[in-house]
């Protein structure tokens, strides 16, 4: 898909002081990132804390992204699990009019089979015509979808057009790029390894520290999409701790510092997960001085 090419960004779902979705702040993060350039918008992912929303906040988020949005760029809804039945039955019961694709996590804590995979994957694609973009976190999830399941998804499933891998394995997703169908797409889905998939032949990222710095990200992944590579790798280096930082207390509590600082939005995360700590805030805040200044 052309239009989710380059830099995706995974929006986090900001809170008010007695965690309420705060609409306004979200409002707010859309617009810098459309301003900083992004690409595409990523809704209801795990950086946006999906998994603590109930259906009506779910709603609620994507509202306030579509509306926020205005049709500026595609948008993205994260719509997965590992119930096959109740994925296909939420698919087949929201309203995707909006949405350019979905973004559907590979399951989770099953640990089914990579025929269990593909048979998931399957069923959920020839239940909505609504394009789908595979979701391989096997940090998260505890199985792996390796390539030869992804490549039977992408030639089997005309609406599997994509992966968001973020297996963190640079000669998997070279693999994939080697052996892919020419229109499906490979996108890095870990910060780190985005600027490797694109230079390697990959399509982009869903980002996360990018919402947080959307120009200089966006910027890095359209250096490395026209093969300038030495400003790319220049800009990934210049943010190459803040990849790192704002995963050392969990995501999305670290990206969440990082937009506090900014005064988009507060960190407030939602339980089992936890607010950074001052500690961590400290040391973002000098990563995000030390950007603005070089900016």
């Amino acid at each position: 898909m052309k239009e989710l090419v380059g830099t995706g960004v995974a929006l986090v779902t900001p809170f008010t002081d007695d965690l309420q979705v705060d609409v306004d702040a979200l409002g707010r993060i859309v617009e810098h990132c459309i301003a900083g350039g992004v690409g595409y918008l990523v809704v209801l992912g795990t950086t946006g804390e999906s998994v603590t929303l109930d259906k009506s906040e779910k709603q609620l988020v994507a509202d306030t992204v579509v509306a926020a949005n205005a049709g500026r760029l595609p948008l993205v809804l994260g719509v997965g699990g590992n119930n096959t039945a109740a994925v296909i039955e939420e698919l087949q019961t929201i309203d995707l009019s909006a949405f350019h694709a979905i973004l559907s996590v590979s399951p989770y804590y099953n640990k089914p089979t990579q025929e269990g995979i593909y048979q998931h994957f399957k069923a959920i694609a020839a239940s909505t015509e609504t394009p789908i973009i595979l979701y391989n976190v096997p940090g998260r999830t505890g199985s792996n979808m390796v390539p030869e399941t992804v490549l039977r998804l992408a030639n089997d499933c005309p609406t599997v057009v994509a992966i968001k891998e973020a297996s963190g394995d640079l000669e998997q997703i070279r693999t994939l790029i080697k052996k892919k169908p020419k229109k499906f797409q490979i996108l890095s889905g870990d910060d780190m390894t985005a600027l490797p998939t694109v230079l390697a032949g990959g399509a982009g990222v869903i980002s996360v520290l990018g919402q947080g710095l959307p120009t200089a990200f966006s910027k890095m992944i359209r250096m490395g999409l026209q093969g300038k590579e030495d400003q790319a790798r220049a800009l990934h280096l210049s943010m190459a701790e803040g990849m790192d930082l704002i995963f050392k207390e969990g995501n999305p509590a670290g990206i969440k510092g990082i937009l506090e600082i900014l005064g988009l939005c507060s960190a407030k995360v939602r339980l089992p997960l936890v607010e950074a700590t001052p500690g961590l805030k400290a040391i973002l805040s000098q990563f995000v001085d030390q950007m603005v200044s070089h900016a």
